[in-house]
């Protein structure tokens, strides 16, 4: 990768925010969230990595990234030879603008609906115009002018990247100090005593540890020459030296590759395996050895370290003769009084805030257990009716199916048959002669018959 494509890389190292918790167990709250436009233009750093590899692969605009320098890629006016690279490259790019725009939507609707503004007619290219690293009037084609929006606000968020990862630190350690003196007062006098002597044991146990040598010194170097490269610290070679961590071969040392170089110097403060020692002071005590070695050593504030700026350090009187380095706990504390009563406040009002939303989703859960067991025994009452429906229909049935039935609730088919029976016997009654003796010739003899003579 050419040295132009790196700072560019580097560039967008800072949208991809490193932050310190401030609790670990939980998010953070909405309001800490960065205002405006800072909440969602903070998160490009894929478009921007994205764009850049599209533009490697143009060899025409390689070749001038490769002469071109810092400030030629800083100040934007590297965009001007977008117009000649090739057509596959730029329709790759407005490809990838349009998916730009695309997700800024999808995330502008987002924060409408979590602030209950769906009914909100949106403005895209009114809302679009927030974000600084695309050209909102044109949504379509990826144009010079979003090349150099995007360099020009990538390099504007690096160079306040460090003050926020700094602000950060200042946050988490104040809230270290709240809880502290929180636990203090809810114990007695006795233990409050000798939990504040406990304390004291442990700062002053992390506070012994060996001498740390200053970032970016001889002595420093040596160290990692001898204890990292296995090499005789007596034949130390600066030139060799910046060539062994020089990792990727591009010619320059990066932020990276920098802190790299202090984990020795780390290791003698930060254990993680120690109760005293807090891995989130060993991140910012890095920060601050990488910050000293730029300071004093990037001549040209590119964030970037070349050999001839690395050798010249050298050179310098400071790099044989440092001053002592001093730790976090060698100097003050990274905030006031005055900050942390302010501190203090926010977290009150926030406790406060939280603890009315929590009221309001109290009694919400009230409601809604009333309206469910409501619900429930209309339920019921419905399922009743149900069942009572249900049998009245069985029983009408059941009626449907049996004959039917007199007033003495006879069935009306044996009342039908009797009387045909007493017919049938009506009719086949024999009658009986004056001695009482059944007749069995018929009464009347039937008609028709032949009448025979004598």
């Amino acid at each position: 990768m050419t040295g132009g494509l790196k700072v560019l890389l580097l560039l967008s190292l800072c949208l991809v925010g490193w932050t310190v918790p401030i609790d670990r167990n939980q998010d953070p709250p909405e309001e800490e969230k960065p205002e405006e436009n800072a909440d969602t233009g903070l998160y490009y750093d894929r478009y921007l990595r994205e764009v850049i590899e599209v533009l490697e692969t143009d060899p025409h605009f390689r070749e001038k990234l490769q002469t071109a320098n810092t400030d030629d890629i800083k100040n934007g006016r590297l965009s001007k030879e977008l117009d000649l690279v090739g057509h596959h490259v730029r329709t790759r790019l407005d490809e990838l603008k349009r998916q730009e725009v695309s997700r800024l939507r999808m995330l502008l609707k987002a924060k409408l609906d979590s602030t209950n503004a769906q009914s909100v007619q949106m403005d895209h290219a009114s809302l679009l115009k927030q974000f600084e690293h695309l050209d909102p009037h044109n949504q379509n084609t990826f144009e010079a002018k979003d090349l150099e929006l995007l360099i020009v606000t990538a390099t504007k968020d690096l160079e306040n990247y460090d003050a926020e990862r700094h602000e950060e630190f200042k946050r988490y350690e104040m809230l270290k100090e709240h809880e502290r003196r929180e636990y203090l007062k809810s114990l007695d006098q006795e233990k409050r005593e000798r939990e504040e002597k406990r304390i004291e044991e442990l700062k002053e146990k992390h506070r012994r540890h060996p001498k740390v040598n200053a970032p970016g010194s001889v002595d420093q170097l040596r160290e990692v020459w001898k204890e990292t490269d296995g090499l005789d610290p007596q034949e130390f070679n600066p030139k060799t030296f910046f060539k062994l961590h020089d990792t990727n071969g591009d010619g320059v040392l990066d932020e990276q590759e920098l802190e790299a170089l202090f984990t020795k110097e780390l290791e003698k403060v930060y254990d993680p395996k120690n109760e005293e020692d807090d891995m989130m002071e060993m991140e910012e005590e890095r920060l601050r050895m990488r910050e000293h070695v730029m300071q004093n050593v990037d001549l040209n504030h590119d964030r970037l370290v070349s050999l001839e700026e690395f050798l010249k350090s050298t050179e310098k009187k400071e790099f044989n003769n440092p001053n002592e380095w001093e730790t976090l706990d060698d100097t003050k504390p990274v905030y006031t009084e005055e900050e942390l009563q302010r501190f203090e406040a926010e977290l009150q009002d926030k406790e406060m805030e939280l603890g009315r939303r929590a009221e309001k989703l109290r009694q919400e859960q009230e409601l809604l257990k009333e309206r469910s067991k409501a619900l429930e025994a209309q339920k019921r009452e419905y399922q009743q009716a149900v069942m009572e429906m249900s049998q009245k229909q069985k029983e009408q049935q059941a009626l449907n199916r049996q004959p039917p039935s007199g007033p003495n609730g006879e069935l009306q088919f044996q009342q039908e048959m009797q009387k045909l029976a007493n017919e049938d016997s009506q009719v086949l009654k024999v009658p009986i002669n004056q001695n009482g003796v059944q007749n069995n010739l018929p009464a009347e003899p039937p008609q028709n018959l032949p009448q025979h003579t004598s």
